[in-house]
């Protein structure tokens, strides 16, 4: 979620394989996403929109949704599954860490599986603060790292280098819920929960505020 330029063979992968292997994990997601999103309106800024999952759950009436990805490949993708919808979106190119929005802006931001990737996480939580407006929500489901002294833990640290390139950047073991706690917000809840996903099974879903 952090690189633009040249686009790259490992991004073009990337792209066909999110496309074409994330259906399962999909089907544990909508457990969650459907009533996460459920209230969303207004000018919506999805962060690293990948294939475009999530478009389905905007896609009605009193949402204007602004996507921000720097992996050009994902536009094809994205824009099949917005004309399948009949959905009108504004897809742009820029990194989490430097969104390409106007500050105090948008009602809502929304990140799914993306904080694992980015750079600076806490700089991009900080982009994300900024470009909300007061009282706007920060929304998010994301794979964190599993309790320390565990032996996932430990799993996670051994495989996070070859892991790493070839997720897109992905940190397993990424403390985010940390990151969240210290941002800034002016509240913050989330619960944890377990995906069928080896690895990155430990997860938390949740709803961070700007305050007012």
């Amino acid at each position: 979620m952090d690189r633009l330029g040249t686009p790259t063979l490992r991004q073009r992968l990337f792209a066909w394989a999110l496309a074409r292997l994330n259906k399962r994990y999909e089907r544990f997601a909508s457990k969650y996403k459907p009533g996460l999103f459920a209230d969303l309106s207004g000018i919506v800024v999805e962060i690293g929109p990948g294939t475009g999952a999530n478009l389905r759950y905007f896609a009605k009436p009193g949402v204007r949704w602004i996507g921000v990805e720097p992996n050009l490949f994902m536009t094809p993708y994205l824009e099949e599954e917005a004309q399948r919808l009949g959905m009108e979106i504004d897809l742009r190119t820029g990194l989490a860490n430097k969104l390409p929005v106007e500050d105090n802006t948008v009602d809502a931001v929304v990140s799914t599986l993306v904080l694992c990737c980015v750079n600076e996480p806490e700089l991009s939580l900080k982009e994300v603060i900024r470009v909300l407006k007061p009282g706007g929500s920060f929304l998010f489901i994301e794979h964190v790292a599993a309790q320390r002294g565990t032996w996932l833990r430990f799993l996670q640290g051994c495989v996070k280098p070859i892991w790493s390139r070839l997720g897109d950047g992905c940190h397993p073991d990424r403390e985010t819920y940390h990151m969240l706690e210290t941002a800034g917000f002016g509240s913050l809840a989330y619960e944890r929960i377990t995906a069928p996903t080896p690895i990155v099974s430990p997860q938390i879903v949740g709803v961070a505020v700007k305050a007012t």
